[in-house]
């Protein structure tokens, strides 16, 4: 399970480079020890038009990893960052690249069809 959305100013990157950077990043957190199950990781860019951030550099990437309880703080810490260098990889001129982590309630529910 993680959910990694990243939410982005819409004119920073083509559909076909937020593609290539959600590829990397599922790749790099697949081989995460932390995530054990990749076909469980599910990942989505969602471009924002209307924003504002602060007084100076106006584009943007904003990534937020939702994860099932029961992570320790360093494991969290190491997703962060494997999330942040590849953000920083694929978005080099973007002016703010961030990255937050949140837990999904225990109660979380979901639905999967079969293949």
């Amino acid at each position: 399970m993680p959910h990694v959305i990243i939410e982005h100013a819409a004119d920073i990157a083509s559909t076909e480079q937020m593609q290539t950077l959600c590829d990397a990043l599922f790749a790099r957190l697949a081989a995460h020890p932390a995530i054990p199950q990749a076909n469980t990781l599910k990942l989505r860019c969602v471009p924002v038009t209307a924003y504002r951030l602060g007084t100076a550099g106006q584009s943007f990437a904003h990534a937020t990893l939702l994860l099932l309880p029961g992570r320790d703080s360093d494991t969290k810490s190491d997703l962060a960052q494997t999330t942040l260098r590849e953000l920083e990889a694929h978005l080099p001129d973007v002016s703010s690249l961030s990255v937050n982590l949140a837990d999904l309630d225990a109660s979380y529910a979901k639905r999967v069809l079969p293949d």
